[in-house]
């Protein structure tokens, strides 16, 4: 009997298999890379869009925080503005006011009752004076208390002393400073 040899033909069906299971293992890394690359280049693209908008975003951000600081800025010379307004318009309403104090201060002194120094600090009012006695203060309270501008006498400090072979009496009176009740004020704002 014949012996027939069939390895190599079983060696070159090994090396056929072997070949094209390197060929397709090696079809499979290529396709498997070109998958990685391909995701890795899509994901990579989307980074760098979502960076574009971070990018975008951030700028707006910053120009937007240059707007509230302009805003906030005009805010505080519009305050600042508004401010002088009220001290113009105080300066304003206060103008005619310190003329009548002054005209009720006159009006209100009695004879005999002569004032030595006048301070005011907001609406109160301290008058320094010397009289030629304590009822001519007393007198000149009174009529203080009946004017419509100043209100509300208060003495401090009254001392009798002899000048010249005279007495007299150095007083220092208090008041507080009012408007006007009746109309007569919005009259006389019109005359000046």
């Amino acid at each position: 009997m014949p012996r027939v040899n069939l390895l190599p033909w079983r060696e070159e069906l090994r090396k056929q298999r072997r070949t094209e299971y390197l060929s397709i293992l090696g079809a499979c890394a290529v396709a498997a890379a070109a998958v990685w690359l391909c995701i890795h280049l899509y994901f990579n693209a989307l980074i760098e869009q979502q960076q574009r908008r971070n990018n975008f975003l951030t700028a707006e951000i910053k120009l937007l925080d240059k707007k509230i600081a302009e805003i906030k800025q005009l805010e505080k010379e519009k305050e600042n503005l508004i401010a002088r307004m009220k001290a113009i318009e105080t300066l304003q309403t206060s103008r005619p006011v310190v003329v009548h104090l002054f005209d009720e201060l006159v009006s209100t002194l009695p004879d005999g009752v002569y004032l030595t120094s006048i301070a005011q600090t907001g609406n109160k009012v301290t008058i320094k004076g010397v009289a030629q006695s304590n009822a001519r203060v007393s007198n000149y309270m009174r009529n203080v208390e009946a004017s419509q501008w100043v209100q509300n006498p208060k003495l401090s400090i009254i001392q009798s002393k002899t000048e010249e072979g005279k007495r007299i009496a150095d007083f220092t009176l208090t008041l507080t400073q009012t408007k006007a009740k009746s109309g007569k004020e919005g009259d006389d704002e019109e005359q000046l």
